[in-house]
Parts: structure tokens; C-alpha cells; sequence
């Protein structure tokens, strides 16, 4: 049995003499006496080279073909049982991938990528994974005829360029402030949707609420202050944090509606407490109504009887000034994120003011913005211009087994609640995440007016537009860079340029086959159309027919179209740079538990 000596980075092993056979390593041999020198511990779940390529590209279209039925309005449903026995029913991409569990380094990657795009756009997730596992297949004829990968990365760069320049140039502009333009726009992300029973109502409820809050953005941007009007100046629309969706079994899907204001599942403190006012003025907290106890434990020593007495007077006497200092301003109803003693419930009582506490700080900070109130720290800064004004009525209802303190409706409110009802949790929360794409789609609207042919039109135009490009053997010149190197295409990237290109026409024929159309037929015609320069022909997804978008009225967010792009070829471009697979081992403890063997023993055996 030959002997080597092992260099490993563990100290425990440094410097023995170890048997060969006990170790997978990677090993070089010295130029001088061409004695192997080993290197590094590889342990047998090492790939490298073209293998390591092939499995990263197969990993993605495993991935890509578990949501490819997802795609479109006849689009299938997943059933998908999660750990805790619940039991998920969506078609949502980035809902299914992050319910599965994966073990391959490339398609936890690819899920990845779904979950970045609904964070950005709430929308295309799926689309994202089926172009990226479309780009990486096509990349794979490349890789068997020994073109570098390097290569094939540059033309994917020209590639994403061009494709963008074909964006712009297709792309319309859409006046945010047209209800009825909007409403198509939305109608046309939820028509692939679950709710898209109910697309008209869920609609109405996005664009209500994404306008709300986007009041909000605008009177924190200067640009926006010059103008009435939605523009892309405006910073941010944060809806998840400023459009709360309240969900309660129960009802119909109809009886969903938008709250202009705030409800809590809160009750208030104390029950006699007024449960209805009529233009509250409302007071928010966040301390503690309660006596002050000691930071750490603290001993009270009385040598009287009467002290004892006089300390509980004291105790009194605080809670009962702080009750004071705030009714002086007049309020009528207080919410605090801390709790409130018996005792100052007793005296708010006495002064007609109802309380709820316990309240969540994002809760809170919804309702300043809602009420146009100051949310005050302490009770002693408590001043009038605290005191929001901006709700017309508080009431406590009981909605269900439970009861819900509504702030509404509020004159100019920056933050809203939309409440959903359902038959069930499971279909409330399916509803919920069909919600937040129709905002996330109005959103990206607002902040970039562009629209985009849908049905796969966009994507077919950018393939044509890119084979177009290769026969030409020239790009969209990117700024500053006029006339170099950069926008011509080489002989050898025209094979992965044109890749791209047939890559792109995965989402039109994959619309296609859901529909159950005859794909070949189909995209045949519609290749043909579009090399007519009718760059508005898509898919019909409902028939797997060929119509003209701009008749049929399905456009698209151009943003998200762009995010996609962007995120689907950057993942192919990263992947294809990977040329070794090391799946790191753990240190194996013995089978009995317990600390691991002493240094010391292990080198005395």
C-alpha cells in the first residue's frame, strides 16, 4: 500500500503519514522528482468541467419544467403539501418553488431567481425560470461545439443589450391616471390568476390601493409636489408596508372590499368604553400607561403603617396625572403600543375616552399616516399637533368569532386595509398572493408608464429582432461606445447570439401548448408575422390562436418585461461560469454524541 504525506489544514492530521487509500484527493506532481504532491481533500461529490456544466443546465430545466404548466391563462394548478400538513393550491411560480426543496446547488439558484422577481415585480416568476432554463438549453449545443464559455457569455451580453434596445423601441407610453387603461393592465397579469373569476373586483381593490398609498410617496418627493398627476419621479410605493391585507374567513369573495383607514384586530380596554365615535381625536403612544417600576429588582423597606398607604396613593397619584396630560388636549380615543393599567383605564373612563392597546408598531405607523397623527414617546411632550384628525369615525365591530376597531373612512389617507372574505384560509391566502401581483403590476406602471404587447408578442419580437441583429453582424451601440469592438458580432458569437434568439420564442410556444394548440403551426406564423414588422401579433392564451394584442388589449408592464430579461440572462451567464461542483463535507461526530476526541489523543493513537 503506497504511503503520501497528507497536507491537510487541520492540525490534528498535519505532517503523518496517512494510507492513500483513506482519502479522495486532488493531487500535482513536483517538476523537479515527479513525486505526487496531494492538495486538497475532494470527497466523491466533485464535478468539474463540461460534466459540471451539463448537470447545472439540467439541474435549471428540471426546475423550469415543474412550473412550465403554469404559464398563461390556461394555466394548471399545483398541490403541494407542506410540512406542517397544510395544504398549498397555487399556480403562482415563486409560491410552488419555495415550497420545494432541492438539493442541487443550480436549482436552489434557479429558485432564487423567482423569488428575486416577485420581490422586484411582483410578477413574471414564472416566466423568469422558463427563459433562464431556455437560455442555459440552447447554451448547451454551444458548449458540444467546444465554443468557451467566455464566448458564449460575451455574445449573451450583446444579446441583452439588443434586446433591450428592442424594448424601448416597441414599448408605448400609458397615462397612469386613465382608471380604465389601468384596469386592463392589471386585468391582464390576473387573467393567468386564480381570482380571475373575480378580476374586475380585485382590480378595482389593487389600483385603489396602490393610489393611496402612492399619495403617500408622492408628498415625500419634491419632483412629484410640482405636479397632480402619477409620474416615474416618484421614489417608492410601498405597498406591502403601508397596504395592509386583512383576511377573514368568512362571506363571499364579493364582499372584499378597499378600507380608506385602518382596522386592527384589537377590542377596546375596557367595556363600558365607547365602541362608536364620530370624528375621534385620536392620541398615539408608545410608552407604558402604568406606574414606573424599577429597572432591576427593587426592595421597599416602610417603618410606619401609613407609609404603605402613602405609597400606594403615590402610585395613584402618577398614573392619574399621566391620565390628566392627556385628556388636556382633548382626545378621544388613545392607542398605545404598551399596555395600560387597570387603574388608568378607570380614569379614562371617567373622562369618556375609549383605549385599545397592545398595538403593533407597524399598525401604528399606519395609523399616523392614515389619521395625520404624531406617534409621542413620552406623555409629558404630548402636545395639540399630535392629535390626529383625519378619521371620520371609530367603531369596534365584531366580523366573524372576533372583534376589529375600524378607523374609517379617513379624509386624505396615505396608508389603507384592504379586507378580503372567503370561504376558506386556504383560498383567502391564494386570493392574498393574486392581490399583491395586481398591486405590484400597478405599481410598476406608476413608476415606469410603459407598456409592451403581451402573449408572448414581446418576447417573439425580441428573437426576431435579435436574429435580424446577427444577420447583420452589429448591435445596439451602448453609450459612449460608438464604433468599437463591443457591438460587432464576431463569426464565432454568432451561434450564441442566435441561441438567444430561439431561446426567446420559449414563452409564446409555451403559452401555446397550454392552450393545447399546435405549437410548430403557430409560432411558424407568428415568426412570419413579426419579420412583417407586426410586432403587436401575440397568442391568444385562452384559444393558443394568433391575435393582434393592440385589438385584443392585453399589454404589459415594460419594466417587468426588463427585469426579466435582465435576471434570466444573468443567470445563464453565471452559471455557465462555473466549472467545478465541491460539495463541502461535514466532520463526521461519533455515534454516541458528545464532545469530539481531544488533539491529543487522536496523535497518541
Amino acid at each position: 500500500m503506497p504511503l503520501c504525506i497528507y497536507l491537510a489544514p487541520d492540525k490534528k492530521f498535519r505532517g503523518r503519514v496517512l494510507r492513500r487509500s483513506n482519502f479522495h484527493t486532488s493531487h500535482c506532481y513536483d517538476p523537479m522528482s515527479g513525486t505526487p504532491v496531494f492538495v486538497m481533500n475532494t470527497a466523491p461529490e466533485r464535478q468539474s468541467g463540461r460534466k459540471a456544466q451539463i448537470s447545472n443546465i439540467t439541474a435549471a430545466k428540471t426546475v423550469a419544467d415543474v412550473i412550465r404548466t403554469c404559464l398563461g391563462p390556461k394555466s394548471m394548478l399545483k398541490m403541494i403539501l407542506d410540512p406542517m400538513g397544510g395544504i398549498l393550491l397555487t399556480n403562482d411560480g415563486n409560491a410552488i418553488l419555495r415550497e420545494i426543496d432541492v438539493a442541487h446547488p443550480a436549482a436552489k439558484n434557479m429558485i432564487e431567481l423567482s423569488r428575486t422577481q416577485d420581490e422586484e415585480c411582483g410578477d413574471g416568476t414564472t416566466s423568469v425560470i422558463v427563459l433562464a432554463a431556455s437560455i442555459l438549453a440552447s447554451s448547451l449545443s454551444q458548449l458540444e461545439r467546444d465554443i468557451h464559455p467566455v464566448v458564449i457569455i460575451s455574445a449573451y451580453n450583446k444579446a441583452l443589450r439588443e434586446a433591450l434596445g428592442i424594448i424601448d423601441r416597441v414599448a408605448i407610453p400609458v397615462n397612469v391616471n386613465d382608471d380604465e387603461q389601468m384596469l386592463g393592465i392589471v386585468k391582464g397579469a390576473l387573467g393567468t390568476k386564480f381570482v380571475s373569476r373575480w378580476s374586475e373586483l380585485m382590480c378595482k381593490l389593487a389600483l385603489d390601493a396602490v393610489h393611496i398609498v402612492a399619495q403617500n410617496s408622492q408628498l415625500t418627493s419634491p419632483e412629484s409636489q410640482a405636479t397632480s398627476t402619477f409620474s416615474s419621479t416618484t421614489p417608492t410605493i410601498d405597498i406591502k408596508r403601508y397596504a395592509r391585507v386583512e383576511k377573514i374567513p368568512g362571506g363571499s369573495i364579493e364582499d372584499s372590499r378597499v378600507i380608506r383607514g385602518i382596522m386592527l384586530n384589537k377590542d377596546i380596554t375596557h367595556p363600558g368604553m365607547r365602541r362608536r365615535i364620530q370624528n375621534p381625536r385620536i392620541v398615539l403612544l408608545d410608552c407604558p400607561l402604568e406606574y414606573k417600576k424599577g429597572e432591576s429588582q427593587t426592595n421597599m423597606e416602610f417603618s410606619k403603617a401609613g407609609d404603605w398607604a402613602r405609597a400606594q396613593e403615590v402610585e395613584e397619584e402618577v398614573v392619574k396625572a399621566m391620565v390628566e396630560t392627556i385628556c388636556q388636549v382633548g382626545c378621544d380615543l388613545v392607542l398605545t403600543e404598551k399596555g395600560i393599567s387597570d387603574l388608568a383605564q378607570h380614569h379614562f373612563l371617567k373622562h369618556n375616552v375609549s383605549c385599545i392597546r397592545r398595538v403593533r408598531k407597524s399598525d401604528n405607523n399606519r395609523i399616523a399616516l392614515a389619521v395625520g397623527a404624531t406617534i409621542v414617546n413620552r406623555v409629558e411632550d404630548l402636545r395639540e399637533s399630535d392629535v390626529g384628525t383625519g378619521c371620520e369615525e371609530m367603531r369596534v365591530d365584531k366580523i366573524g368569532d372576533e372583534y376589529f376597531a375600524i378607523l374609517a373612512p379617513c379624509t386624505s389617507p396615505r396608508a389603507c386595509t384592504i379586507l378580503l372574505r372567503g370561504p376558506s384560509k386556504d383560498i383567502l391566502n391564494e386570493v392574498d398572493r393574486n392581490l399583491q401581483d395586481a398591486m405590484s403590476v400597478a405599481r410598476n406602471v406608476i413608476m415606469d408608464p410603459r407598456l409592451v404587447p403581451g402573449g408572448g408578442a414581446i418576447e417573439m419580437a425580441v428573437g426576431v429582432g435579435l436574429a435580424q441583429a446577427a444577420k447583420r453582424g452589429t448591435v445596439k451601440p451602448s453609450q459612449g461606445k460608438e464604433g468599437t469592438k463591443e457591438n460587432i458580432i464576431t463569426g464565432v458569437e454568432t451561434g450564441p447570439f442566435l441561441a438567444v434568439a430561439e431561446a426567446m420564442e420559449v414563452i409564446p410556444r409555451t403559452l401555446v401548448q397550454n392552450a393545447g394548440g399546435n405549437a410548430i403551426r403557430v409560432l411558424t406564423e407568428l415568426r412570419a408575422k413579426h419579420t412583417s414588422s407586426m410586432s403587436t401579433f401575440g397568442v391568444n392564451g385562452d384559444t393558443g390562436k394568433i391575435v393582434d394584442m393592440k385589438e385584443y388589449g392585453l399589454w404589459e408592464s415594460a419594466s417587468v418585461k426588463v427585469q426579466i430579461l435582465k435576471t434570466a440572462v444573468e443567470a445563464a451567464r453565471m452559471l455557465l461560469r462555473v466549472d467545478d461542483v465541491v460539495q463541502a463535507v461535514r466532520k463526521e461526530r461519533e455515534s454516541g454524541g458528545g464532545a469530539p476526541m481531544p488533539e491529543e489523543m487522536m496523535e497518541a493513537q
